[in-house]
């Protein structure tokens, strides 16, 4: 007897193929048959006129902690995400709290105890031990390893640090980690040179894993930061993938032409570089500011706040932003502040009587240095042109949240990429076709990570596996109301138990931490 039964589905194998009508059946977490199938089963869907696909991956996500605070996931399994890859941007979950320096706490805004663990392995133990609704494949980010032996330091790893690096980079690829991602543009990987990245990379490399990073820059400077990926792609020899391609500022608008050139050109002379892309034409990170976030609490660096010189320069730094009007407060701590979440930094300056670079320092300097932003800088002719790239793959850049407990106003990706791109891309505009934009949300980022058993429907897989229509799927979270359910998706299975049914959350946890096989 199967445990479940799709019958007459508009099937997509995720290969980009087109879809075909058939039976798909479900036993043991595996797709054991497809095509015309009369056996009984403990559950039948009547699929007719419904599309179902190899579960959603999530190229990149933040929901390292976000996992142990919402095990559910709600925000990404309601769109259909199976699987998320973790670890981004420099920040993974581990490792954490060895003791090797002072100044090595995380810019962590979700209040979770990263105590509990150390490593990789710890770290996954937990996540296993509580029980996850989706599948998570971790990196180990390169500015949490750095934080851990350097803390914040502007300056290069000598002889020992660098040794000491290189083994927690090596200890987290053992112990399952798929790659290692960088944050180049966050404190402490901005503080990194080329060669360093360079040497921590060829340890990942010699596990057969994968470099994501997110560039130094992502505006004038674009071209130049993505030659330093290209070039740390070749010199350690390792696949790159690019961490949300796009660009930034009204300035340089059109420059991703050159930016695709340029990976195309990459890609013909032998390295295999790719990309992740999320359907918004607002970014979403931290205020920032070219102090530490410790400075901010009292820590090292706080000093730089008080002087009157130094405080100039920090207000200089924030004054080169300019684009104040365009960012809009996402989600920060002090309960003072939470009036101006949801306006702009512009906004908040008029509201005070003071200039935006004084509002946003004054945000800081009350909120410990961490107050979460959407940036509107980028531009819908340069997402439609990234999206059209064969070798880009959708990430939400987003985290798992919970309408019930939600706070603050984040990016809506976190709950909308993936129906976004099927209900205003493929639908509305034409842009992809259908079965396109499912291998880009599928197959690819499943052949990025070299997962051999899901990422496609076919008998043998596991049974992670989305029921939606097409006729409705569409994102419901907006920039001003982002903690909405999308519409469309009807069925989710991870590892063949039913994650949402009949358009709801099961509250089943049986995900899996997936481990990098070196």
């Amino acid at each position: 007897m199967f445990d479940i039964v799709f019958k007459k589905a508009r099937v997509l194998d995720g290969t980009g193929a087109p879809w075909f009508i058939a039976d798909v059946a479900v036993k043991d977490g595996a797709i054991v048959k497809i095509g015309s199938i009369d056996g009984e089963a403990k559950n039948v869907v009547d699929a007719g006129g419904k599309y179902l696909s190899p579960g959603f991956i999530d190229a990149h996500s933040h929901s390292d902690l976000s996992l142990i605070v919402n095990p559910t996931a709600d925000s990404k399994i309601m769109q259909g995400v199976t699987t998320e890859v973790i670890g981004q941007c420099g920040s993974s979950g581990a490792p954490r709290g060895l003791g090797l320096t002072e100044d090595a706490q995380e810019d962590d805004d979700e209040n979770v105890d990263t105590h509990q663990w150390t490593d990789m392995a710890s770290y996954i133990k937990i996540l296993e031990d509580q029980g996850i609704s989706v599948n998570v494949a971790p990196l180990v980010g390169h500015g949490t390893v750095r934080r851990q032996v350097m803390g914040v330091e502007n300056r290069a790893p000598d002889e020992r640090e660098l040794k000491l690096m290189k083994k927690l980079v090596d200890d987290a690829m053992e112990q399952g980690a798929f790659g290692m991602s960088s944050g180049l543009i966050y404190v402490p990987g901005r503080y990194s040179k080329t060669d360093e990245v360079i040497e921590l990379a060829k340890i990942v490399a010699k596990h057969r894993g994968y470099y994501f990073t997110h560039l130094r820059s992502e505006g004038v400077r674009l071209l130049e930061a993505l030659q330093e990926a290209i070039d740390i792609g070749f010199a350690a020899g390792i696949p790159v993938q690019v961490s949300h391609f796009k660009v930034m500022g009204e300035a340089n608008w059109g420059m991703v032409e050159h930016s695709i050139a340029m990976v195309e050109k990459a890609r013909d002379a032998g390295l295999d570089i790719t990309a992740d892309q999320y359907p918004y034409i607002a970014s979403s990170t931290g205020l920032g500011s070219p102090v530490p976030v410790s400075a901010w609490r009292g820590g090292k660096g706080s000093e730089l706040l008080t002087d009157p010189v130094e405080r100039e320069k920090i207000l200089d730094a924030l004054r080169a932003r300019a684009n104040w009007d365009k960012i809009v407060i996402a989600s920060l701590d002090n309960p003072d502040d939470h009036k101006f979440i949801g306006k702009s930094i512009e906004e908040t300056g008029k509201m005070q009587g003071i200039t935006s670079e004084e509002a946003a320092f004054g945000l800081l300097q009350r909120n410990g240095g961490v107050v979460s932003i959407v940036n509107f800088a980028m531009s819908e002719d340069d997402v439609r042109m990234v999206m059209r790239q064969p070798w880009v793959m959708a990430g939400s850049d987003g985290r798992a949240y919970n309408v019930k407990t939600a706070k603050g106003q984040p990016h809506p990706r976190s709950y909308g990429t993936f129906v976004r791109i099927l209900g205003r891309y493929v639908r509305e505009h034409n842009l992809l076709r259908l079965e396109e934009a499912i291998r880009k949300m599928t197959s690819l980022p499943a052949w990025r990570l070299g997962l051999q058993d899901r990422g496609l429907l076919r008998e043998g897989m596991r049974a992670d596996v989305v029921l939606f229509d097409a006729g409705t799927v569409i994102d419901n979270a907006t920039f001003t109301a982002p903690h909405q359910y999308p519409t469309g998706i009807e069925w989710v299975l991870v590892n063949g138990v039913p994650v949402v049914k009949e358009g709801e959350h099961t509250g089943a946890r049986p995900g899996v931490v997936l481990r990098h096989k070196n």
